[in-house]
């Protein structure tokens, strides 16, 4: 029988109905790490005699590619494949698909909830509350409210829409979306710097930049107005540490939220620890909504490619 690697941490543990599909279609689910990221050692004993992966955000070594000697595809449940050796699936002709767009939804309004949070220091009030103190912090509402998204994917222009909805100005840059991508009389599109410039909230949604540097370092933290909100839900590289915290302690930064960390979980390194810091635990595609629509497009994108391979 032919297997089916299944890794993405919401399907590994089993009992996801789009997975039937698969053994309906006579593949053997093989599941190295129920419910966690699985290793590098758990990967190179598991992938061999594999048709298919359906792979999740768990880092893919080349060793690990050149372990997979049966297989024909690789179907993301995401969009994300900076995990993925591109250049070794591509010498070993392994196909690659991912589920684009699908959980759009659930991590654009993750972003919008961290964003208003920010704006009104939900984090640092409840801690206060709990500790027995009665803060009240001034906060600031997204209306009229300067918006800055680096990054105008399917994510991207999802928060931007939410933002415009709520009354916000909302300025995009990304180099490589089409240029009619929201029309709207309250969006601008313009370079990084107009982008960021006075902006109150500013919101990645951009892969890493092809030379691993950060988009937002101390120049770019700069350009934002006093107190802003950052909002990352990228990638954690997009970000400079050092000088997010350098923001933070000037308070050129009010708040820095992150869904997302170097590795899984994360060291808790001083920024992370900083106390005008939230952060949750890469929870913006995990809805139930998401996870499903993501599953299905996956498992489609597999049963596609291994139907046409078994023709």
């Amino acid at each position: 029988m032919s297997r089916i690697l299944i890794t993405p941490r919401s399907l590994s543990s089993g009992g996801h109905p789009a997975l039937a599909a698969l053994e309906e279609a006579g593949f053997e689910l093989v599941m190295p790490a129920p419910g966690e990221t699985p290793s590098e050692a758990a990967l190179l004993a598991a992938v061999p005699g594999c048709v298919g992966w359906l792979a999740g955000v768990e880092p893919v070594s080349e060793a690990v590619i050149e372990a997979a000697t049966d297989l024909r595809v690789i179907s993301r449940n995401g969009s994300g494949i900076d995990n993925l050796p591109l250049a070794a699936l591509e010498r070993r002709g392994i196909a690659l698909r991912r589920a684009e767009g699908t959980n759009a939804r659930g991590v654009a309004e993750l972003a919008l909830t961290l964003a208003l949070s920010g704006l009104r220091d939900i984090v640092p009030t409840h801690a206060g509350l709990q500790e027995g103190g009665w803060p009240r912090r001034t906060g600031s509402e997204i209306q009229g409210a300067a918006v800055g998204v680096v990054g105008l994917g399917a994510i991207g222009a999802s928060f931007a829409e939410f933002c415009l909805t709520l009354g916000a100005e909302v300025r995009g840059f990304d180099p490589f979306a089409p240029q009619d991508r929201l029309a709207h009389p309250a969006f601008l599109r313009g370079d990084l710097a107009r982008t960021l410039a006075g902006a109150g909230v500013v919101s990645l949604h951009a892969p890493m930049p092809t030379d691993g540097r950060p988009v937002l370092g101390g120049a770019e933290l700069a350009l934002l107005a006093p107190g802003a909100v950052v909002v990352n839900t990228a990638r954690a590289g997009l970000v400079d540490d050092a000088a997010m915290i350098a923001a933070l302690d000037s308070c050129r930064v009010g708040t820095y939220a992150t869904d997302v960390f170097h590795q899984e979980p994360p060291q808790m390194t001083g920024l992370l620890r900083h106390p005008r810091v939230i952060t949750t635990s890469h929870i913006g595609g995990f809805t139930r909504q998401s996870v499903e629509r993501s599953t299905r497009c996956a498992v489609d994108h597999l049963l596609q490619v291994l139907s046409r391979h078994a023709a």
